[in-house]
């Protein structure tokens, strides 16, 4: 038997990005004991001292309670919240994973899907983490770091396969301005999550083009629809693509300003090359990477995924957006 966790479980949130800083504000908010760990020495020296993120959430105050640490004994704790980009996540688990202790609750808040083996984040952590009996969840939906800091109206999903651990979670996480809801369909969760971020750059483009308004609305239904097909194949339940983790997230990475993926669409729009747009961000937009998994793992499984295909092209592929449109609008006529 579990201990269930409740606001006095010490966490650790790993990983000192944008969204990173912003669960780990969030969840100090709540009175836990919170440590966020990072590698970088200054941004932790910064949020220390002057409550600040001063790299990824310029301006915005952290809560005070809120710790920074470099040091990897901080991940010993019951709990922790992993905000470790996806590529990155299954070399990251290796290195650190003699810090876990048995039956440690994990929330991974990465969106994505590994290169080379098209995993998704669960299965990356059942597969490095054998032996731990570690407790999987994810945390998933529209929610840009920067207005959660701001305490801004924000409603998000956690996918668990365990229906009481969901019912702890969601209620730690949750507060006036941050509702969590929960669900057992952990696969949906986790393809929502990836492969809202490939139709987020097609948005970009949309937009980039000044192609209008009906052609992003066009582009979100169909993208939507590309989402629950893939999903569906690899195990999840359609309904989950109404959500928070499907609709919701997508929604808001294809229109919302603060998105990275759409901002990389904007780029390409401009004539931008991949490796300047990168640079421009100063982040990781996980969607670049994902594109090439998500279309791999479509042409393993039979499944129809011509967004995917258009935006693989114009990235890795050199093709001109103009020529993955005509492809796009040029497709056989068919039934909804």
């Amino acid at each position: 038997m579990h201990d269930a966790p409740d606001r006095t479980t010490p966490v650790t949130v790993a990983g000192g990005g944008s969204w990173g800083t912003a669960l780990a504000h969030l969840l100090a908010g709540h009175g836990l004991s919170v440590t966020l760990w990072l590698r970088d020495t200054a941004t932790a020296e910064a949020i220390n001292r002057r409550h600040e993120n001063p790299r990824y959430l310029p301006g915005l105050p952290l809560h005070p309670a809120l710790c920074a640490s470099t040091d990897p004994a901080a991940l010993d704790r019951p709990l922790l919240v992993l905000a470790i980009p996806c590529q990155q996540l299954r070399g990251w688990l290796k290195a650190h994973r003699t810090y876990f202790r048995p039956g440690i609750i994990l929330v991974n808040a990465a969106k994505g899907l590994e290169n080379g083996s098209h995993a998704r984040c669960s299965t990356v952590v059942s597969q490095t983490l054998d032996g731990l009996e570690a407790r999987y969840s994810v945390l998933s939906g529209p929610s840009f770091a920067a207005e959660v800091v701001q305490g801004l109206p924000t409603a998000v999903v956690l996918g668990t396969a365990c229906e009481g651990l969901g019912r702890d979670l969601r209620g730690l996480f949750s507060d006036t301005a941050f509702r969590c809801y929960s669900s057992t369909d952990v696969i949906g969760v986790e393809m929502g999550g990836a492969l809202k971020n490939v139709m987020a750059i097609a948005a970009g483009l949309c937009d980039g083009l000044h192609l209008g308004h009906n052609s992003r609305a066009a582009l979100i239904t169909r993208g939507l629809a590309e989402m629950s097909r893939l999903g569906v194949a690899c195990g999840a339940q359609q309904a989950t693509f109404m959500g928070l983790s499907g609709l919701g997230d997508l929604t808001l990475t294809c229109t919302g300003d603060l998105s990275r993926n759409r901002r990389v669409g904007l780029g390409l729009a401009q004539g931008k090359s991949l490796d300047a747009i990168t640079r421009e961000l100063g982040m990781v937009a996980e969607g670049v990477k994902t594109a090439a998994a998500v279309h791999e793992l479509a042409g393993q499984l039979g499944i129809d995924a011509p967004i995917t295909a258009a935006i693989q092209r114009i990235l890795h592929e050199g093709q001109d957006p103009h020529a993955a449109l005509r492809q796009l609008m040029g497709r056989d006529l068919r039934q909804e």
